[in-house]
């Protein structure tokens, strides 16, 4: 299982977030920027690339600089 704070990629829905913690046979995953957690199953994470933890990050700030609710 990942560690608390690495960067993953939900491969079943493409989302990028942080770990936070696990709970029973899950990963708590919180999206870039901050928002709802969702649980993931292990084997459907992996590691973020530098690349797109750079878009999660622009995309976090544009929907900022828009007034966009997060």
């Amino acid at each position: 299982m990942p560690p608390a704070g690495s960067h993953v990629v939900d491969t079943r829905t493409g989302r990028v977030g942080i770990v936070m913690g696990h709970e029973g046979p899950y990963v708590q995953v919180r999206p870039y920027g901050g928002g709802r957690e969702w649980d993931a199953e292990p084997e459907a994470l992996r590691g973020a690339t530098l690349a797109e933890r750079l878009s999660a990050a622009t995309a976090y700030a544009n929907a900022r600089s828009r007034g966009e609710a997060l």
